[in-house]
């Protein structure tokens, strides 16, 4: 079954219904939901989601839907090595740095996000949600 790691800003889409962007991430999930694919956050993304979701939802509220989002996704450990290779890495942005290493130090090497140039020096495939789509149509 193919990994996936999933960024932030594709489970945002799903998550606040973000349009246009929503109908692919939520195209993404359901092939996760359906186990055609196998779908990875990292724990930093949780805290991040949670941030964004209070300002749109009450609190408990904001809770529950990532309650039922982690139904969804495998939970990967943000450790002492990943902010290690975070911080001394070329990323500009230092979140990037954090997703980037936890996928792959633990053997992801699809990363799926809308900022694909966040991730141009990256030693993994990164693709867009529509790339993502694709691919799997086409297998």
């Amino acid at each position: 079954m193919q990994k996936v790691f999933i960024d932030v800003d594709v489970c945002l889409d799903l998550l606040s219904g973000r349009k246009p962007f929503n109908e692919s991430a939520e195209r993404i999930f359901s092939l996760g939901d359906r186990k055609q694919i196998r779908l990875y956050v990292s724990s930093l993304s949780f805290s991040n989601i949670d941030y964004i979701l209070q300002s749109h939802f009450k609190i408990n509220d904001a809770r529950k839907i990532l309650s039922r989002f982690k139904t969804l996704v495998h939970v990967l450990a943000v450790d002492d090595k990943t902010i290690d290779l975070a911080l001394s890495s070329d990323f500009k942005d230092f979140e990037d740095a954090i997703q980037y290493h936890t996928a792959l130090n633990h053997g992801i090497d699809i990363i799926v996000t809308r900022n694909l140039k966040d991730y141009k020096k990256a030693k993994c495939k990164i693709m867009s949600p529509e790339m993502l789509l694709k691919i799997i149509k086409d297998n």
